[in-house]
């Protein structure tokens, strides 16, 4: 099968599986996701057709929505592959990006690391801040009935992957536990260059909530 009808049925496959998803985690969130990967992995001569793949099939069955399992959506991933009629070796390498781009992937050793592999992450990564990641992060913490800030609960910057993936801590506490520290984590020259300006939106959002919470403003 030639590589735009893979991408092709691959993206239908993937819109029409998410309908009805948690909207900071839908197909708007991966139509995100795969425009930044295309436009990352150009300037990374990156594989695109695996890029592509694997933007469009990273969260088809995110583990926060099943029970925590983390194979579940690369082995979905593998199932929809095969049946098209991709190659092995495209499968295995889009169901090891699922695996390992997480943020809480990052808790365990590093052992599979690829070009594609950090321009999805970094892809995936940019749609965690600015000010769609903020508004990601509140839409999620009203979905699990998160309080947004509570003064008294510290941000836990020390928390090991079962802590990070039980956390039930105020959204607030998530820009500090994660998404403040994603800028640093990028992995290419286009993503720190847009992180960038995504990570300084949200310190000043962090400054006028703040503002805002004391009746400062």
């Amino acid at each position: 099968m030639e590589t735009t009808q893979l991408i092709n049925q691959t993206a239908a496959y993937v819109r029409r599986t998410l309908q009805g998803a948690e909207v900071g985690h839908d197909w708007w969130h991966v139509l995100r996701v795969w425009n930044n990967a295309k436009l990352i992995g150009k300037n990374e001569q990156a594989d695109m057709l695996i890029v592509e793949l694997a933007a469009l099939l990273h969260d088809i069955a995110d583990s926060k929505f099943n029970n925590g399992d983390e194979e579940i959506g690369p082995q979905k991933a593998g199932t929809f592959l095969n049946s098209i009629g991709a190659d092995g070796d495209i499968v295995e390498h889009v169901q090891q990006i699922i695996r390992y781009m997480s943020f809480k992937a990052g808790f365990d050793a590093i052992t599979f690391n690829t070009i594609e592999l950090q321009v999805v992450q970094d892809a995936d990564r940019l749609d965690a801040i600015g000010a769609i990641g903020i508004a990601r992060a509140f839409t999620y913490g009203g979905y699990k009935n998160r309080e947004m800030y509570d003064p008294a609960i510290e941000p836990n910057l020390n928390m090991t992957k079962d802590e990070y993936k039980n956390s039930s801590a105020p959204t607030i506490n998530h820009f500090y536990e994660k998404l403040l520290l994603l800028s640093e984590r990028m992995n290419t020259v286009t993503g720190r260059r847009i992180a960038q300006q995504r990570h300084a939106f949200m310190e000043n959002y962090l400054e006028q909530f703040y503002n805002e919470w004391n009746g400062n403003t």
